[in-house]
């Protein structure tokens, strides 16, 4: 058990953790490009229309009802044009990048607890992230 004393410590050093984050470049140009995405209503609108076109799709797959030549190409026209918006391929990376840094940090948390140290770089080169990860490191 802690104490509140050892508990500020971690909030504390956990805050500064979060800053550190936030004061990389990388991470920053990451908010700018999620930013630009929602702020363009135009984006965001055909980003909707493809989540709902693509969860349709894939009801429909689920549920063994065929899926219809015209649907699946009204999709990929729709994915394509999405893909080609600079704003839209922005945010998509800026996704992607958030989500490494934020398996990154956890994966050392994680291992810190198991190994009851901080983790070196040999620790975390471990291979995969257990069975049935899927994740093919």
């Amino acid at each position: 058990m802690q104490t509140e004393t050892e508990a500020n410590v971690i909030t504390q050093k956990t805050r500064e953790l979060c800053q550190a984050i936030l004061d990389q470049a990388d991470v920053r140009s990451a908010r700018q490009k999620i930013d630009a995405f929602m702020a363009d209503d135009k984006t965001r609108g055909q980003y909707d229309s493809l989540m709902m076109k693509g969860q349709t799709l894939q009801q429909k797959q689920h549920s063994g009802e065929p899926l219809d030549n015209a649907e699946v190409a009204a999709f990929e026209q729709l994915r394509e044009s999405f893909l080609g918006n600079p704003v839209a391929r922005g945010f998509l990376d800026a996704q992607e990048d958030l989500q490494k840094v934020q398996q990154s940090v956890s994966q050392y948390v994680s291992k810190t607890f198991e190994l009851g140290r901080v983790p070196e770089e040999s620790d975390l080169d471990s291979g995969s992230c257990g069975h049935g990860c899927g994740c093919h490191h």
